[in-house]
């Protein structure tokens, strides 16, 4: 169903995949793994069309569902449910449908037969595209994913980051793709919505790769395990499940450590005794052959992975403040005429720790972006306290300007920063060399996120406003945040779905959402964090 010959990737000079060969068959569920900054992200959008290769093919004998980390969608102004009926180009023949109607509403009698015919052929091209019941189904698929009714009548546009997300995720399965292509499709699901998309996908009858870091979703789905060593610069094939690809590849490293340490003692005991001949000008040519077969001895064997660098996190020590430096009063929020939340009240004191629940659409994105000062509350103001330095992490990284570089983005959030400390920090956040050069729209979702919390670092915020900080990111990298979570002296409002973040956080207060009801943090709440 999708065949690569020859794939070669880059990104600028950096080789991600050297030449090569695979195919992804009908009924292949692949998990594609391998560490933040591999090539995951970069190889799906070549797959799926969306980049080019350095070199080589990608051959599709079907149809192509992508989900990439960051969908965009150009024409916010329609209807959430038009936007997942276009994948099967439902969308147009309602509305030709809706056109016809009102031709034969018409006192003109040629006009009503002109939209006589033409509603009798969309409804002939309806039915051919699965008539009212595909209509039916992809309601059901929207449900599923936590997008009730009302939300599929409303503009993209009035719709959060993570509601956008879930309308493509649910048009991408239904537009009936052959094969699917899903980078991170768990971010901004709820737990229900997360167990409805592992049998989805489990079922599909299709080829599927999938980009993950929900360890569970690829456990119960995956039967073949692409794993991208970003050292080796290759693709490591496992055509097993997760467990048995885990047991796996500890087994091949500790194979490939017996064979590397037997060729380097093969290897030295070749060079010892070449040592030896070359003093003595008769045995000068059975030296180099010596040593020549000894660098062939150590060549023939696959070394053992390097291990992965993981960026060094540690929030910034926070600036001096006043008691309470942010406050926030009568806080309503609508879009059109769907009210989001309406009187909210919250005072951060300094060094605080509160987090934000609600359903999926309960405006938790919605208040920090508030409190940060990117939206304007309908009702109701935001009051900075004394000495207030605002950190902002947003979920889909708008914080970001992605056409400037990586560096450009850490001067332009430290101005005062010298280039010499921005290129030290960077490098802590596994940027070295010319990756400080790249634009920031060529990132991966994890490289996008370890910029945007480099750019925190260097902030001196006392108040840290954290939007799903976790997504997108590894577990060795998720830990490290979790750890610098623990450590931060300044105070936290944080939205998550990711319940050890919550508890890295250990959180003194609670706003539930939609009704901005404060209480003090209890165990119980900790049910409704995979929920919210």
């Amino acid at each position: 169903m999708l065949i690569a010959n020859d794939l070669e990737i880059r990104v600028g000079s950096r080789l991600l995949l050297e030449p090569t060969t695979f195919r992804v068959a009908a009924g292949d569920r692949i998990g594609l793994v391998g560490r933040n900054g591999a090539g995951k992200t970069t190889l799906t959008k070549v797959l799926a069309g969306a980049g080019l290769p350095a070199s080589g093919t990608v051959t599709s004998g079907g149809t192509t569902g992508y989900l990439p980390q960051d969908p965009r969608t150009g024409d916010l102004d329609v209807i959430a449910r038009d936007r997942i009926l276009s994948s099967r180009g439902i969308d147009e023949v309602l509305r030709e449908m809706r056109l016809a109607e009102e031709k034969m509403s018409s006192d003109d009698a040629k006009v009503r037969d002109r939209g006589v015919r033409s509603y009798a052929r969309m409804e002939e091209r309806l039915h051919a595209l699965g008539g009212y019941a595909a209509e039916a189904e992809a309601a059901s698929i929207a449900s599923s994913l936590g997008l009730p009714e009302r939300i599929l009548g409303q503009p993209l546009r009035t719709l959060s980051g993570g509601q956008r997300r879930r309308v493509e995720l649910a048009r991408i399965l239904f537009s009936g793709a052959d094969t699917l292509l899903l980078d991170e499709p768990t971010n901004h699901l709820d737990g229900d919505s997360i167990v409805w998309l592992r049998d989805f996908l489990k079922s599909h009858q299709g080829g599927l790769i999938v980009i993950s870091h929900d360890v569970d979703l690829v456990e119960h789905v995956v039967n073949k395990v692409f794993y991208l060593d970003a050292n080796r610069s290759v693709i490591d094939i496992y055509n097993m499940g997760w467990q048995a690809y885990l047991t796996q590849r500890e087994a091949d490293e500790r194979r490939r450590k017996r064979e590397q340490a037997n060729a380097e003692k093969q290897a030295a005991s070749l060079r010892k005794q070449a040592d030896r001949f070359r003093a003595k000008a008769t045995k000068a040519k059975a030296a180099q052959q010596m040593e020549q077969r000894a660098e062939r001895i150590l060549g023939s064997v696959a070394g053992t992975r390097s291990s992965e660098r993981v960026a060094k996190l540690r929030f910034p020590d926070p600036a001096p403040s006043g008691r309470t430096p942010l406050t926030a009063r009568g806080l309503s929020k609508s879009y059109g005429s769907l009210e989001i939340f309406s009187g909210v009240d919250l005072a951060i004191d300094r060094g605080s720790r509160v987090v934000i629940l609600g359903l999926n659409g309960a405006g938790k994105t919605t208040l920090l972006r508030l409190l940060a000062g990117v939206d304007t509350p309908d009702t109701g103001e935001v009051v900075h306290g004394h000495g207030l330095r605002l950190g902002y992490y947003a979920q889909e990284h708008e914080t970001l300007d992605l056409s400037q570089s990586v560096l450009a983005n850490m001067t332009a959030a430290a101005p005062q920063l010298p280039e010499v400390e921005a290129r030290r920090v960077l490098g802590s956040f596994l940027f070295t060399g010319d990756d400080v050069d790249k634009p920031a729209d060529v990132l991966s979702g994890g490289e996008k996120t370890r910029l945007a919390l480099a750019t925190l670092v260097v902030s001196s915020a006392n108040v840290l406003l954290l939007d799903e900080p976790t997504n997108n990111l590894d577990p060795a990298s998720r830990e490290e945040i979790l750890a610098a979570l623990r450590n931060y002296k300044g105070a936290i409002v944080l939205v998550t779905h990711d319940e050890g973040a919550v508890e890295a956080l250990q959180p003194e207060r609670v706003i539930m959402l939609p009704d901005g009801v404060e209480d003090i943090w209890n165990a119980e709440f900790a049910d409704l964090i995979a929920l919210a």
